[in-house]
């Protein structure tokens, strides 16, 4: 059992607003891994796709040389697997976001099983490979949902702030809030499948990459937390280490 777990009595689902060992070795091999301990790092994230507008942001990370993780749905991992397969072949980093996204605090115990190993057989069918990491949906998770993710060898990567992309669907308050809580080592929570996110994202990187970010994958960003399968990153309120 973790020590996150084991150290946890009796807590209830917490609502997560802020987001493992590394889930492949993803970073490019041209170039040397970045080290986010002697230069200012930021970790990208995006939920809930493969969504339509995948392709295109791939495109735009490929052309500003920019890495990124993907929690993906199981549901639209299967129903375009050709994006999952060239977010690995691209150097991105894959986590699990479950198949159909239901909230994990409120499903039974087989329910959050098969919805994870659904979406493990998904993308391993798309791409060859499985996610080391899992975002429980909605960023909701309890101690029962922390020893499922153990069991399946999982850390459970939050965020530390969102972009609130999916509510504002304006390209300039997604910049805007972004760069309002870009900091180093920032987890953010962002969409694919929001389009206003993805139109945006070429002035978004350039404007990171000109206040000396590098953009990296989770894995990168999270080297030095030696998680263990089950760990919630960042801890959700009340949580204990």
């Amino acid at each position: 059992m973790s020590r996150q777990i084991s150290s946890l009595l009796a807590i209830a689902a917490v609502c997560v607003t802020i987001a493992p060992a590394p889930a492949f070795a993803q970073t490019s091999p041209k170039k040397a891994p970045v080290d986010c301990s002697a230069v200012k790092c930021i970790a990208l994230t995006f939920d809930d796709g493969p969504g339509q507008y995948a392709g295109t942001l791939l495109d735009t990370l490929k052309k500003y040389d920019a890495k990124a993780t993907f929690f993906l749905e199981g549901q639209y991992a299967k129903s375009r697997p050709q994006y999952v397969k060239r977010m690995v072949a691209e150097g991105h980093e894959l986590g699990n976001h479950s198949y159909r996204h239901p909230d994990f605090t409120k499903s039974s115990e087989a329910t959050i099983k098969a919805e994870i190993q659904q979406t493990q057989d998904a993308v391993k069918k798309a791409a060859g490979v499985e996610p080391k990491l899992l975002r429980p949906p909605y960023g909701m998770t309890d101690v029962r949902v922390s020893e499922i993710a153990e069991q399946f060898g999982m850390p459970q990567i939050l965020w530390t702030a969102g972009s609130e992309d999916w509510a504002s669907k304006n390209v300039e308050a997604i910049q805007k809030q972004t760069l309002a809580v870009a900091k180093p080592n920032a987890i953010i929570l962002m969409h694919d499948w929001v389009k206003q996110t993805v139109d945006g994202m070429p002035s978004l990187i350039k404007t990171l990459q000109h206040k000396g970010y590098h953009l990296v994958t989770v894995s990168d960003v999270i080297k030095e937390e030696k998680l263990e399968p089950g760990d919630a990153f960042p801890l959700p309120q009340g949580w204990e280490q």
